[in-house]
């Protein structure tokens, strides 16, 4: 057992409900149903729906060094030394959209981990608007907590049938930040793929480095799927990223959509495109295959 694994696996406390089960496997249902507040008005006629049948899908509760943090899983139902894929949320946290990309990866054979990174911060779901979202609880979500959450997600999935040979990680907007540094972070990490996660920033208590600080030493591959009409991601900070990552010897790459702008994946807003969204999806299955998680 690596430092790293014997780390993550100490914070997992094991404190006994009533009824007997460990809480690290208590079933809630509340994450993952419905959608922000602060995402709406919600496209229906674009939202896919990726039901259970044949899967085990609910939220299992992590005791993390005296928190409970509530992760989003979906896997094949009975099956276990399954792939694993951590799904890391954007601002809004894991709402309907993000449950149901774990299930769509359940489908097609992986164990998904979706963690509500934001438990300590807040609830984003219910926060009315992108500003008061970002001022009261993205901001003060400190990039250290993230990473210390996602060991013990990882030390969990290891022990509850995932192979911890085959892990990877995605994510989108935030989360897609989160996926290059989470990289970054834990070398067992087989490959990334970031759905438009900034890439440049001004470093902070909370957020002292970014992935072009991270990128020179970086040595999972990742993905990066952007839009080139993105006005919050210029395409000069892609072509920075792209430069410090030149600095070292990682495989990561960039595709960028002439046609799509930030979002591009989110099926339930008005950023939604369709084509880039599918085509994406189908290089993120292709990547992870060719990097060993599949």
């Amino acid at each position: 057992m690596d430092d790293l694994q014997r780390d993550a696996e100490s914070l997992l406390t094991k404190t006994p409900l009533s009824d007997g089960l460990d809480r690290r496997d208590f079933i809630k249902v509340a994450l993952g149903s419905g959608f922000a507040v602060a995402a709406m008005p919600v496209v229906a006629q674009s939202v896919i729906k990726t039901d259970t049948a044949g899967l085990t899908a609910g939220t299992v509760t992590l005791d993390i060094a005296g928190q409970a943090v509530p992760v989003y899983r979906a896997q094949p139902e009975g099956k276990t030394n399954l792939p694993v894929i951590l799904v890391i949320s954007e601002i809004f946290g894991v709402h309907e959209y993000i449950a149901d990309v774990a299930r769509r990866f359940a489908k097609l054979g992986y164990l998904a981990l979706a963690p509500d990174l934001f438990v300590r911060q807040g609830d984003p779901q219910k926060v009315a608007s992108i500003a008061d979202l970002q001022r009261d609880i993205i901001s003060k979500t400190p990039d250290a907590q993230v990473m210390t959450d996602l060991d013990a997600v990882v030390a969990w999935a290891r022990a509850n049938g995932g192979n911890p040979d085959k892990l990877a990680i995605t994510g989108f907007c935030w989360g897609g930040r989160v996926t290059w540094l989470y990289a970054a972070h834990n070398p067992s990490i087989k490959a990334g793929v970031a759905w438009y996660g900034r890439l440049v920033g001004t470093a902070t208590a909370n957020t002292p480095r970014h992935p072009v600080d991270i990128a020179p030493s970086l040595k999972v591959p990742v993905l990066g799927l952007y839009g080139l009409k993105d006005t919050g991601i210029t395409q000069e900070s892609i072509e920075a990223m792209k430069a410090a990552l030149a600095k070292g010897p990682n495989k990561s790459t960039f595709v960028v959509y002439p046609n799509s702008g930030h979002a591009f994946h989110a099926d339930y807003r008005p950023s939604y495109v369709e084509a880039d969204a599918k085509d994406g999806w189908g290089r993120m299955l292709a990547w992870l295959q060719q990097n060993g998680v599949a």
